[in-house]
């Protein structure tokens, strides 16, 4: 069975996600100095098999690097967002906030793929960044959205790469057609499921003023 454990990670207290079967796991988005999430892999007889990022805002890669290096796990990224490692939003330092580590990583698409036997469905959510990724997990009845959707709300489009109105496409396309029970995990804040954001969130409605 699928498993899931949330850490909060880094200044902004991103949501991490670690995601394990048997001794086999994944994290996805390690937002700020990855010790506590070293700790619970090394304590627990985990391999981690891949660092998986929803897009390459700095408070969900901060721990990349870390990671990678001490697990030997590849980063999985999408292309798409590369360009935000050149600006402050990515590549932070800004506002006294932590600078991210380099690293490489490898090109994460959109499509159906499989993470620790488990049937994975990539999907293309651009708006919050160009590239933005979730990652919907049909074993664990839940989707990993980033900066997409929060609890009643919305990712900032205001950075670069950022549109609201394609944000809000993303969100009625791709998530807002899976399973009503659905939980949605968030990047920060509180998680939620796919018919509560529907009928409540006020972004989506005739009345929103965004």
């Amino acid at each position: 069975m699928l498993k899931m454990k949330k850490f909060n990670l880094g200044p902004l207290e991103t949501n991490c996600y670690l995601l394990y079967k048997g001794k086999e796991a994944i994290v996805i988005d390690p937002g700020g100095d990855p010790e506590v999430l070293l700790d619970y892999i090394n304590n627990n007889g985990l391999t981690l098999k891949a660092i998986l990022n929803t897009h390459l805002h700095f408070d969900h890669i901060q721990g990349n690097a870390e990671l990678s290096s001490q697990t030997k796990a590849p980063v999985l990224s999408p292309e798409k967002d590369r360009f935000l490692l050149s600006e402050e939003v990515g590549a932070g330092g800004f506002m006294g906030l932590p600078k991210t580590p380099e690293f490489e990583f490898q090109n994460l698409e959109s499509g159906e793929t499989s993470f620790l036997g488990s049937t994975c469905h990539i999907l293309n959510t651009p708006g919050h960044t160009p590239g933005s990724l979730s990652f919907f997990f049909p074993d664990l009845e839940g989707v990993f959205v980033g900066d997409l959707l929060f609890h009643r709300s919305v990712g900032r489009t205001d950075f670069p790469g950022g549109d609201a109105e394609v944000l809000k496409q993303s969100a009625r396309e791709q998530i807002f057609v899976l399973p009503d029970n659905t939980t949605i995990y968030s990047g920060h804040g509180l998680d939620s499921r796919v018919l509560d954001e529907k009928l409540h969130n006020p972004f989506f409605h005739e009345n929103s003023f965004f």
